[in-house]
């Protein structure tokens, strides 16, 4: 009797406790499966769009940036200092890199009229006239006056080298009469006969220095002592610095003879 009246009870309260957890719990637990479907595309979409905010920022940020570069280069080219050339040269299309502004620099040398070894130059660009050799002003009336170089250089003495002209056997055959003095046409030059020579290491001849030559058309003073100190073993003369326009480069291969011509020098065989 205990056991049934228990079971009854446990029925009766089972049956009034399940509809009323049911109706506290369904409304709550349900899950709406198109909400979560609508909820789930609305933040797919959100998190594109600001996907896409991103990209077009970062986009912005790198133009701005390639802007800024490129403002910073025309800048920079604007600031590169720009060498002054003659017409022929300024006709040419400019270029501010960095190898441009050395080959302008070394084009500018090169127009130079005392740049190194001018005098060795191909058969069309020797002696030209006054008005185009560089050196004279073209805008003066007076350099149209002179006498071309090919016209007054065509009776003396040739040469194989520099301008054609052997100018050392052109004054001893008495072709030219040059005055030692500016002001004084009658003074005369103090001729030194006095032979330097130089030996040099090697199977090359040694050098021999005329001073007779020389001092027929210079003083001691255009050589000593700015360029060569007037004492036994105090000058350190080489090809080197030659070639760089110093000691003999001063004057040889701008208005005296190439230093192509190396036997005019080195005259001296080791066996003599």
């Amino acid at each position: 009797m205990t056991n049934t009246c228990a079971r009854l009870l446990l029925i009766l309260s089972l049956t009034h406790v399940m509809p009323v957890f049911s109706a506290d719990i369904s409304p709550v637990g349900k899950v709406n499966v198109d909400d979560v479907a609508t909820d789930s595309k609305a933040d797919s979409a959100a998190m594109s769009a600001a996907d896409n905010v991103k990209k077009d920022s970062e986009i912005i940020s790198t133009d701005e940036k390639e802007s800024g570069k490129e403002k910073e280069s025309q800048e920079a080219r604007s600031n590169v200092k720009q060498i002054p050339l003659d017409d022929k040269a300024q006709e040419q299309p400019t270029n501010t890199d960095g190898l441009a502004v050395m080959s302008q620099k070394k084009l500018a040398y090169k127009r130079s009229p005392n740049s190194f070894n001018r005098l060795m130059k191909p058969p069309s660009k020797r002696n030209p006239p006054p008005a185009k050799d560089g050196i004279h002003d073209p805008d003066n009336d007076g350099t149209y006056v002179l006498q071309p170089p090919k016209d007054s250089f065509s009776q003396l003495s040739k040469s194989n080298s520099g301008n054609r002209v052997d100018w050392v056997a052109a004054l001893q055959k008495g072709e030219i009469n040059p005055r030692y003095d500016r002001l004084d046409p009658e003074k005369v030059p103090i001729i030194l006969d006095l032979n330097i020579v130089r030996e040099v290491k090697g199977s090359m001849p040694d050098v021999v220095y005329p001073h007779k030559q020389h001092t027929e058309w210079l003083d001691c003073s255009n050589c000593h002592p700015a360029i060569f100190i007037p004492m036994k073993g105090a000058n350190n003369i080489s090809m080197a610095s030659i070639l760089l326009g110093e000691k003999c480069g001063v004057c040889h291969g701008k208005v005296a003879f190439p230093v192509s011509e190396c036997r005019k020098c080195h005259s001296k065989n080791k066996s003599e």
